[in-house]
């Protein structure tokens, strides 16, 4: 929705145009800003400062209401022993819950206002506000700011962003989470084409993960494909200027989905899809949701983020804000490490998260393709973790490949997959018995000084990472491997099942750790061999954490066995 910032010009209007009049002079109070990106990432580089005529967008994510609430709301909508299971949320309820105070938006809006700042939208929940505004207008509402270009990562991105911090009047800090589209800078896609595998003998074998490999591994006959009648579907959001081609998902169809029903085109893209050439992530993405998620209706979120201002992921958290009516399952290959997040930030996102789960909606987040991850602290080596794939309101998807790269076998720990403990998030109750009993149990725990074991664990469940065919640009692309591939393949088969669920009067299955960590990983296969890679150093020679019977945190609760599966889930 469009706001109009002149409406209701009395009250406080003469109030904070006193105190913009303070900011110019240079006598208002500051607080000091809430979020920044601590350093510039590798492989960026400065343009220089930018044009002060130049227009960006910045987001306002403003102060919301009853947190504790909605919190306690995720709980009984999501587990399976509360008499609200499945009775979600509307949009509308969550926007009455939330919604930032009178005195919030009124004072926001004013301070706008008093800046000459007037093109702004809102959302349904107004707990974002989204303005274009030149960068002087931008460098004097947020002293301390400084715009520069700059441009980096595999495509050569062009971004604005201010190497400085901000700071709000004092006035504004108890109304504003974080003003995003300053500092944070594309994360790059750790999607990678592997070498191919040498084998001996050709009976018997498989030459990369295809739909049909995928299927027979996890059990789907012709059958499980979605019925066409239902109001079911499903999602997966692209950023980072990639893009899918509906020729490539046609092509990638006729080549390896002749033996299922399937949909042969993307039933809604929301937001733009760019005239570039396609990329591997976005083809990967939609191909194998819609092959695993077979003949179920498919959007795309498309955020490219060109316009140099924009942040995608907030873009898509803010459409998740701003429609009634959304697909029951998402799939996201997306992630930052969570030390180069701002508290206020990653707080304020993970509520975003949480009000999606309120909803009924299914997130699956990729768990990464750096194993545990590695940064040195003080001197001092330590696992680093990934955000969103650490909230604990997401289900997270690691990766596996196969025993004997060529046959469709048991499945071992991808050594790529992501994974660890949280050093934000505190454990959740729903996953209490079994990381306890993972770190009680195992023979090959790191170091405790690597790891917060108090922390949320993740991922929570797994699929095959290793070695897909794609097409993109028109061309077929073999072994193509990462966690951006085994989530899209996870939340496919979770849509067959919200299939069945809604074809018998069931809700959909909404946020699913609850019933995952209580059913322990009922219908999936239990994978227990492997480790994942970690920091190369003398203590831990490279090696993270280590998969085992139950729970672990390289790979969850294991990989889908769909008929057992759906047998699992099925009921109530």
């Amino acid at each position: 929705m469009t706001v109009d910032l002149r409406k209701g010009r009395m009250g406080l209007q003469a109030c904070l145009l006193g105190l913009f009049a303070l900011i110019l002079s240079g006598k208002c109070s500051y607080s000091p800003e809430p979020d920044q990106q601590r350093t510039l990432p590798s492989g960026w580089v400065s343009l220089g400062r930018a044009d002060p005529e130049e227009e960006l967008s910045l987001t306002f994510a403003l102060r919301q209401q009853n947190l504790e609430r909605l919190s306690e709301l995720v709980q009984v909508v999501s587990d399976p022993s509360s008499p609200q299971y499945g009775k979600y949320l509307t949009l509308d309820h969550v926007a009455d819950l939330v919604r930032p105070s009178p005195l919030t938006l009124h004072t926001v809006q004013k301070w706008l206002l008093a800046a000459g700042v007037r093109n702004c939208r809102s959302v349904i929940t107004q707990d974002f506000l989204t303005c274009w505004l030149s960068i002087r207008q931008a460098e004097l509402l947020l002293p301390g700011a400084e715009f520069h270009h700059y441009m980096g990562g595999p495509a050569e991105t062009h971004v604005v962003r201010s190497p400085h911090p901000y700071q709000l009047p004092q006035a504004l800090a108890p109304h504003v989470d974080f003003v995003g589209g300053l500092h944070r800078f594309p994360p790059t896609s750790s999607l990678r084409q592997r070498p191919e595998p040498q084998v001996a003998g050709t009976i018997g074998i498989h030459l990369g993960v295809t739909p049909n490999v995928i299927r027979k591994r996890y059990n789907l006959t012709a059958q499980d494909v979605g019925s066409g009648t239902s109001n079911n579907s499903q999602a997966c959001a692209q950023f980072l200027e990639q893009y899918f081609r509906d020729s490539d998902l046609a092509e990638f169809m006729r080549l390896f989905g002749g033996n299922f029903a399937h949909q042969a085109s993307v039933a809604r893209v929301v937001g733009q899809q760019g005239r570039g050439r396609a990329g591997i992530e976005a083809s990967l993405d939609v191909q194998y949701l819609m092959s695993a998620g077979a003949n179920i209706s498919t959007w795309v979120y498309s955020s490219p983020g060109r316009h140099e201002g924009q942040e995608p992921f907030l873009q898509w958290l803010m459409l998740l804000s701003n429609e009634s009516t959304l697909p029951h399952v998402h799939t996201v290959s997306y992630g930052d490490d969570e030390d180069s997040l701002s508290s206020a930030y990653i707080q304020r996102v993970n509520t975003e998260l949480m009000k999606a789960a309120t909803r009924g909606l299914t997130l699956l987040f990729a768990s990464g393709d750096s194993g545990a991850g590695c940064w040195s602290v003080s001197g001092r080596h330590q696992f680093r973790p990934s955000f969103p794939a650490s909230s604990p309101y997401v289900t997270t998807v690691g990766g596996t490949s196969f025993q004997n790269p060529f046959r469709i076998t048991n499945e071992i720990v991808d050594y790529i997959s992501g994974g660890g403990f949280s050093n934000v998030f505190p454990r959740p109750s729903y996953q209490e018995e079994a990381v306890a009993k993972f770190l009680n149990s195992s023979p090959h725990l790191p170091p405790s000084s690597y790891f917060n074991a108090s922390g949320r664990a993740y991922p929570d469940v797994a699929a095959l990472s290793d070695g897909y065919w794609v097409v993109s640009n028109s061309v077929p692309i073999p072994w193509v491997s990462g966690t951006s591939a085994s989530t899209p393949v996870f939340g496919g088969l979770l849509s067959l099942i919200n299939e069945h669920r809604i074809l018998s009067g069931r809700p959909p299955l909404g946020f699913l750790n609850p019933r995952l960590y209580q059913q322990h990983g009922a219908g999936l296969f239990d994978v227990t061999h492997g480790c994942h890679e970690s920091c190369l150093n003398e203590e831990v020679e490279g090696q993270g954490f280590c998969s085992g019977p139950g729970w672990d945190p390289v790979t969850g609760w294991g990989t889908p066995n769909f008929p057992a599966l759906l047998k699992s889930l099925l009921n109530p």
